[in-house]
């Protein structure tokens, strides 16, 4: 019997082997097979292999993780990359998309940012990551007012290089410093002053990309379609950003920001009602945002209650600031020691919710703090009636867990035509609606949940919120857009306007025009007039 049993065990102790060193030498052929191509292609004097990673590399994992901001990413059984590449050069990124190219490897563009659903980094197909970390370069020039950003610099590292050189400079973006610039500017690139100046996009002058030929082109060179087409369209559908060149914006020497926060029972109803209406056309100077959760109430032992938080960037002093609320906003309830003055480069500090001691460097701290999440977006055209408001607040109180954030609109943004480029929600939006869950605990049973509290109350917001299209922020991107990963028509139809409207159908022109093959492509990404079906 004991040699019947070897006997059967021996062949598939046998296969099992066989099959472990196949798949070692799938994974060597892979690496070799890129590394050499790198190789032919480069002429960089850097030791080429010190950009390529495979599984079999022991910072194979340390260098995936570094920039996966969404641990629902992280489980041992979502996809990897087959490579991952981080390129400190131009010409290193054109020998990277020539050699995918090549080899038939799909590529995911990843330059550091939060991306929600982590579409720059996870595939349902056998991919390879270009990871722009180490494309982080920049040069602020004070006197010409611009600044030179590699698409794999941070927000942070920006804010702090700007500061470097000036207190009376700025630039319009985001207010969490770990955001990548590439995919953040290349999105649109929304922050807090918004009202004052619009968008990231609306502010750059130039850039460097590399295209599906692997060709290295500037504005010049790429033509107005492509450069119209990165401003807000997402560059990861086009070409690589390599890098962006932009206009800075003038910011006085002191700025005022404060955060309040109202509970129900101090009338955040109407504080939230009356938000609405003034923020369209008060002082370009100012922007506010809004919180909206549910907590405990701490004069009701503990008992779920919502609360508001008022947040604000003035571009002047607390003076004027005080001044202009408490003749604008009197129901607030401002008070002069709520206002702190501050350089515009300390209220990214703020913002970013350290006190106002902490030092500068913290700018150029890249590490986040990852956690499990879900993120949507909104546009609200029309007030939410008083009605409306009490219904949401019961709703939040009742889910327990997601909250909302209002992002005021109104300002510059009613200035600039929607097709100036691809990013639409201009003029007619009151304010943009982020929804945002996050857990800490690992799990399907977890995930589904919040998840699940997270579209119902999305769905709940619908009688509130824009229509035909329900508009959404492209840089919040949301799998639940009409998607799956096994892309058809009608799914590209329904995400496409709602990212970008009207301006959707000359981002699929633009895209047949610069890569008719469709190279560059993630589950969200703008289609060929070909996969549309049209030609």
């Amino acid at each position: 019997m004991g040699t019947t049993i070897n006997s059967y065990l021996l062949p598939c102790c046998v296969l099992i082997l066989f099959s472990s060193i196949s798949q070692v030498l799938s994974v060597d052929s892979t690496y070799n097979n890129f590394l050499q191509c790198l190789k032919n292609q480069s002429n960089s004097s850097t030791n080429i292999s010190t950009i390529l990673y495979s599984k079999e590399n022991k910072s194979y994992n340390s260098v995936l993780q570094a920039y996966i901001r969404n641990l629902r990413f992280t489980y041992p059984t979502t996809s990897k990359p087959l490579l991952i590449i981080t390129p400190f050069t131009p010409s290193q990124v054109s020998a990277s998309v020539v050699c995918a190219r090549k080899l038939g490897h799909q590529v995911k563009i990843r330059s550091g940012g939060h991306d929600y659903d982590g579409l720059s980094y996870i595939s349902d197909h056998p991919f390879v990551i270009l990871d722009m970390q180490n494309l982080r370069h920049i040069e602020v020039d004070p006197k010409a007012a611009t600044a030179y950003i590699e698409a794999g610099s941070t927000l942070g590292e920006l804010y702090y290089r700007i500061q470097e050189k000036t207190n009376t400079l700025g630039f319009p973006a985001g207010v969490c410093p770990t955001v990548g610039v590439g995919g953040h500017v290349s999105g649109g690139g929304y922050g807090n002053m918004i009202r004052k100046y619009g968008l990231s996009v609306d502010h750059i002058i130039d850039a460097t990309v590399v295209d599906a030929q692997g060709r290295i082109l500037n504005r010049s060179t790429m033509g107005d379609d492509l450069f119209w087409a990165i401003r807000g369209g997402g560059g990861a559908s086009f070409a690589v950003v390599v890098s962006y060149t932009v206009n800075l914006v003038p910011v006085p020497e002191t700025v005022t920001v404060f955060n309040i926060k109202r509970f129900l029972t101090d009338n955040a109803t109407d504080l939230v009602y009356k938000w609405q209406f003034l923020m369209k056309d008060i002082d370009h100077n100012l922007f506010i945002r809004l919180l909206l959760q549910p907590v405990s109430d701490p004069q009701n032992k503990g008992k779920k209650t919502g609360r508001v938080t008022f947040i604000a960037l003035y571009l002047g002093d607390s003076k004027a600031l005080f001044s202009l609320l408490n003749t604008k906003f009197p129901e607030l309830g401002l008070k002069k020691q709520d206002c702190l003055e501050m350089t515009w480069g300390k209220s990214a500090l703020f913002w970013a919710n350290y006190d106002n001691k902490t030092s500068p460097e913290v700018l150029l701290n890249r590490t986040y703090l990852a956690n499990y999440s879900k993120r949507k977006s909104d546009y609200v055209q029309t007030p939410i009636t008083k009605k409306g408001l009490n219904l949401l607040w019961k709703k939040l109180i009742t889910l327990s867990k997601p909250g909302m954030v209002f992002n005021s609109y109104g300002g510059r943004m009613n200035e600039i035509p929607a097709t100036d480029t691809p990013f639409p929600h201009r003029r007619g939006n009151l304010f943009k609606i982020q929804y945002s869950t996050s857990w800490k605990d690992a799990g399907k049973l977890d995930e589904d949940k919040y998840i699940g509290l997270m579209r119902e109350l999305h769905t709940f917001m619908t009688p509130y919120v824009s229509k035909n299209p329900r508009g959404a922020y492209f840089n919040y991107r949301d799998v639940d857009i009409g998607v799956s990963h096994n892309w058809t028509y009608q799914q590209g139809q329904v995400y496409g306007k709602q990212y970008f409207k009207g301006n959707f159908d000359r981002l699929v022109k633009v895209k047949t025009l610069v890569d008719p093959t469709n190279f560059f492509r993630n589950e969200q990404s703008i289609p060929t007039l070909k996969s549309l079906g049209v030609i």
